[in-house]
């Protein structure tokens, strides 16, 4: 019998580790490098990683080195070279765009180019998926397994922990138990948690609808401003009152409750892209402007959730149409599209102008 961690315990370590401001060591093969959240990092740690003798680099996505005009070598990522003055004030400014139209100018930024960047962008993919702003501190490190070791590090090897940009999806229902709403009076509660230690989601199923047929669905988001707070700059709270309340009518439904607030990028990153969005940058803008994409979220997670319950075809309550290629390309049938066009107030109406522009949605 082994104690030894799995891949799944080493990364959520990982994550939980990028968080708080600690080091991460990755490696593929004999090659490795050390890496620290940008977000999190002290003086401190800035300086033991410049005590390796290997001048460190900052990582960026695509998306934030074109807002601050870096040059890109590596596609979807670009390595910034570090110069010995910059701080942590430095870095920092690099990767938050909160001060950018104040202080537009942070260069000249000089851009690595050659070599492989497998390891940085496995990085950059741990911090996203640990919900820090995607921006890295990293060194190369000639023998990774003992550096973790002696640093008392987690270290996770990257052909085996799945840091690519489509981790494969494992879920299991945790707990399930009846729970009488203001919608249905007849409603379960299903609770999913992440094999990876990632966020739980959760089913509401109202009714009884049977498994031989296509359910009334609503893939939801978790948006704590709209759902919970009633905010005005999303229709979020209205689509999800309004889709319990249909199917409380239909008597038979199924909503899935994915925690992927802000589009997948976490709840204090989609309050640094308000913050932007009061600059006068669209959503869409903001979250570039941050180095995320339009959109962070895997919608299969809902696919996976259906089967498990037993479904395998829903009428999809959607403006998205992304929504429905995934569960398509997930083996999810989507028989109908099931528009949802609720809650538009004066204070959401250019959000929603954009989604409907650049994310497509159909209103």
């Amino acid at each position: 019998m082994s104690f030894q961690p799995g891949i799944a315990e080493h990364l959520a370590r990982a994550r939980a580790d990028l968080r708080m401001g600690c080091a991460v060591v990755l490696c593929q093969g004999k090659t490795g490098l050390v890496t620290i959240a940008a977000e999190p990092l002290s003086a401190a740690r800035l300086s033991a990683l410049r005590a390796l003798g290997t001048a460190p680099t900052l990582v960026l996505t695509q998306r934030r080195a074109e807002t601050l005009r870096a040059r890109v070598y590596d596609g979807d990522i670009a390595r910034i070279k570090v110069p010995a003055e910059a701080d942590v004030g430095w870095l920092r400014a690099l990767a938050n765009p909160a001060d950018d139209l104040n202080r537009p100018m942070k260069g000249p930024l000089a851009s690595e180019r050659g070599g492989d960047a497998s390891l940085h962008r496995a990085a950059i993919r741990l911090a996203k998926d640990a919900q820090v702003l995607p921006a890295v501190l990293t060194a190369a490190l000639s023998d990774p397994v003992a550096f973790a070791a002696r640093h008392d590090l987690t270290l996770l090897d990257i052909d085996s922990a799945a840091l690519g940009p489509a981790p494969a999806l494992a879920i299991i229902p945790v707990a399930s138990a009846r729970l009488p709403m203001r919608a249905a009076e007849t409603a379960r509660l299903h609770v999913f948690r992440p094999v990876d230690g990632g966020t739980e989601h959760y089913a509401v199923e109202i009714g009884h609808p049977p498994r031989t047929e296509p359910v009334l669905a609503r893939l939801h988001s978790a948006c704590f401003t709209g759902d919970i707070l009633g905010s005005l700059k999303c229709d979020c709270g209205a689509q999800l009152n309004t889709a319990l309340a249909e199917m409380g009518r239909e008597g038979a439904g199924i909503l899935l409750y994915l925690n992927q607030e802000g589009r997948g990028i976490g709840l204090a990153n989609k309050m640094r892209a308000y913050f932007l969005q009061d600059q006068g940058f669209d959503t869409v803008e903001a979250n570039h402007r941050l180095g995320f994409e339009d959109d962070e979220r895997d919608f299969r997670i809902g696919a996976e959730i259906l089967k498990t319950l037993g479904f395998g075809a829903v009428r999809l309550m959607t403006n998205n149409p992304a929504k429905i290629d995934r569960m398509r390309e997930s083996g999810i049938e989507v028989a109908e599209r099931v528009p949802l066009r609720v809650g538009c107030t004066a204070q959401n109406r250019a959000y929603l102008e954009t989604k409907a522009q650049k994310s497509g949605h159909l209103f």
